[in-house]
């Protein structure tokens, strides 16, 4: 299959550019800065400049893909959410997604999906009750962005493109994401709970992220919004406990929600809301999670047992 990449060259991007070319895909990367960037991805891949605004050299690219992944957005836990980020976090998001939609209204044969990722933020940050993909949008920043940017990528129906919406969890990986931030303090002997504990993480590990973007891609019956969390969504305080049993670590120092709210003003919503998000499509589509349960997922991790994980190679899909 021949996949275009927007915004793959970080975390996630990078994991699952590995896991394309593991199975024999064409990839091409669209990226700002071509230079400095292709040590870190597999020799066969292809980079083209784009700057995420400006029709150029990127839509020929377009034009002769099967699948386009986008992954285009800065990154929501750099900093404080001032109102200059705030912007710049919806603008990074809606002005790419915007120029591939429009790439795809000027062609005659546009590539026949468009995986906008997309995230649980959707949901928002408040309620015990499970969550599933009928749910409507939440209230927020987050959920605010998500529902703006879904709602931009959706319009490349009328260019007969499927849209495929990978609303992804809390993500476990070895080289960023939560996990990087929570390990110091706990094998310094200080990790803890952050904020009541009560709040849910619907966490997902990284293979299971790169495989569940590899599933919609090969199912032509999955549209529209996907949940891409583990079955098992856990408390702060079940995290906690488990992370200090694969560390073998104490868990004791709670760190306060008003301390953090302190520090990081809005942004502190990422670790002190939460609800119980369900892959209820993902499963219901046949897909088969590598890691259900929490402990083993750590445990993964943890061990150094994998890094940016590598799918095992697969016959390549037929082109859709």
């Amino acid at each position: 299959m021949r996949i275009v990449l927007a915004g793959a060259t970080g975390f996630l991007g990078t994991a699952l550019v590995r896991g394309l070319d593991s199975r024999g895909d064409s990839i091409t990367v669209l990226t700002r800065r071509v230079e400095g960037r292709r040590d870190r991805f597999p020799a066969g891949v292809r980079f083209v400049q784009w700057d995420g605004k400006n029709q150029g050299e990127w839509n020929t690219a377009l034009s002769v893909a099967d699948a386009v992944i986008n992954l285009s957005g800065e990154s929501i836990g750099g900093g404080r959410w001032t109102p200059a980020r705030k912007l710049r976090i919806l603008e990074s998001r809606l002005r790419p997604t915007r120029a591939l939609v429009s790439a795809f209204r000027s062609m005659s044969a546009p590539p026949r999906v468009l995986v906008n990722v997309s995230a649980i933020g959707y949901y928002g940050g408040v309620g015990s009750e499970r969550v599933t993909e009928h749910e409507g949008p939440g209230k927020g920043f987050l959920a605010d962005t998500c529902r703006q940017w879904e709602s931009e990528a959706l319009a490349a129906r009328d260019a007969g493109v499927r849209v495929v919406l990978p609303r992804i969890g809390v993500v476990l990986g070895r080289n960023d994401g939560v996990l990087r931030r929570m390990l110091p303090p706990f094998r310094l002997f200080a990790g803890g709970p952050i904020g009541s504990g009560r709040q849910w993480i619907s966490w997902v590990h990284i293979e299971d992220v790169v495989g569940a973007l590899l599933h919609v891609l090969d199912h032509n019956e999955l549209s529209g919004p996907v949940n891409v969390v583990a079955p098992g969504p856990v408390t702060m305080d079940e995290f906690s406990r488990s992370l200090g049993r694969v560390l073998r670590r104490p868990v004791w120092l709670r760190v306060p929600g008003p301390l953090l709210r302190a520090l990081l003003g809005e942004m502190a919503e990422l670790v002190l809301e939460g609800r119980p998000v369900e892959p209820c499509r993902l499963l219901a589509s046949g897909y088969s999670f590598a890691y259900s349960d929490l402990a083993p997922a750590l445990q993964s991790l943890i061990s150094g047992e994998m890094g940016i994980p590598i799918l095992p190679p697969r016959k390549p899909a037929e082109k859709i």
